[in-house]
């Protein structure tokens, strides 16, 4: 008879991981379930580095899982914190129009939106000033349902509730062998400890795709790490912003634009700007770990998605090392900031999965393998929509365990 550690594994201790620790112990009480995070603590790396924005939906293709787990997934963020006692303000948010060539594109996200079920308010210049005085464009919509809040803080909770329900989280835990015999999947971490299951998950984010190779799989993708680049405004000029302010996004790409949020610390963050990262937590330009960058630059993919996107590419470059260029297209939505206004605030790093034809997957991307399930694209607007994608990912590792 085989001597399992526990019922599920779960590799990753962003959000994503978390929730769907807490949605197993939720769903079928008693079944034993130890997750496994590298780091000593949760929410280091994606969860941790981001603008903070509860995403309302309204971006997504209408019946993907990026817009119903993110209108499902603002709604049930707001009813967690409120229950959980965290921080959080539902600010809406303008997504505004300084261009003529962009007036269709957003037309067709108000259209996207109210078919997402998401309410859309169009609004004229003078009624983009009663939101945002300091703002300027041709047109706006105003999205009431996106709002902020502190990811770690809400992983961190999920982590106790999950500790409470009787699954175990231990930190300093990297995952370096995995291997299936029959119904039992082992795992080997840094420090020798061998761990058996009857099911694991891959929750792990940056490395998703290493993970699934190790465990195996050939995932189908690869993970190209991009540096999301941010600014702060100084603190006398902080006024200038009231709460959150977006450009059209351009729908070939899957950023959305250096964008001006006021999170729930009262800080307005600025950015990102988008570019490679030369490291898979490469926060830093300095930054470089040659395994990875070895492992970005042999993928065909990394080669066919410069080839389509160079011009976009070089603008995004060009604003990472000039801060002049980066006030520049700040300014197209707030004329009033200056380059001595913007300081340097900490760097995020997206896990982007790109295709061997170069395409950027464009939705939450899901894979099995007997008694595994991989989470293998989950980039924005995964913290926001962490509960619903908790619950998904624990319905398809529950049904592996019967």
């Amino acid at each position: 008879m085989v001597a399992y550690d526990c019922d599920v594994l779960v590799i990753g201790g962003g959000i994503v991981g978390l929730s769907t620790a807490y949605a197993i112990t939720r769903a079928a009480p008693g079944t034993q379930v130890v997750v496994l995070e590298k780091e000593r603590g949760p929410a280091f790396h994606q969860t941790g580095r981001n603008s903070g924005v509860i995403h309302s939906g309204i971006y997504y293709r209408p019946g993907s899982y990026k817009a119903r787990f993110a209108v499902q997934g603002a709604a049930e963020m707001v009813k967690f914190c409120a229950e959980y006692g965290i921080a959080h303000e539902v600010t809406g948010k303008l997504i505004v129009a300084t261009e003529h060539t962009e007036l269709p594109r957003l037309h067709a996200l108000v259209q996207r939106g109210r078919r997402n079920g998401i309410p859309v308010r169009e609004l004229g210049p003078r009624q983009i000033a009663e939101f945002e005085p300091r703002v300027r464009g041709l047109a706006a919509i105003h999205v009431g349902t996106t709002g902020v809040v502190d990811f770690g803080t809400v992983a961190g909770r999920l982590a106790e509730l999950a500790e409470d329900a009787g699954a175990s989280v231990r930190y300093g835990a990297e995952v370096r062998r995995i291997g299936r015999r029959g119904p039992v999947v082992a795992v080997r971490t840094a420090d020798g400890t061998v761990l058996r299951a009857r099911a694991l998950v891959n929750c792990a984010g940056l490395h998703s795709d290493r993970v699934a190779r190790l465990a195996g799989v050939d995932p189908g993708i690869r993970i190209i790490p991009f540096r999301g680049e941010f600014y702060e405004l100084v603190p006398g000029r902080t006024h200038l912003v009231r709460g959150l302010v977006y450009p059209v996004p351009d729908p070939a790409f899957p950023f959305l634009g250096v964008h001006l949020t006021r999170g729930i610390d009262g800080q307005v963050h600025i950015g990102p700007n988008a570019v490679p990262a030369l490291a898979r937590e490469g926060y830093h330009r300095r930054t470089i770990r040659p395994a990875d960058l070895a492992t970005t630059l042999g993928y065909p993919g990394s080669w066919r998605l410069a080839r389509h996107h160079w011009r976009y590419g070089l603008g995004e470059f060009h604003r990472s090392l000039s801060k002049r260029a980066f006030t520049a297209a700040v300014r197209r939505l707030l004329p009033e900031v200056t380059p001595e206004d913007l300081i340097p605030a900490p760097s995020g790093v997206r896990a982007q999965a790109v295709l061997p034809d170069g395409t950027l997957a464009d939705d939450f991307h899901f894979a099995r393998s007997p008694r595994m399930v991989h989470v293998l694209n989950a980039p924005s607007p995964a913290a926001t929509a962490s509960l619903p994608i908790g619950r998904e990912v624990a319905r398809r590792v529950l049904a592996e365990l019967h």
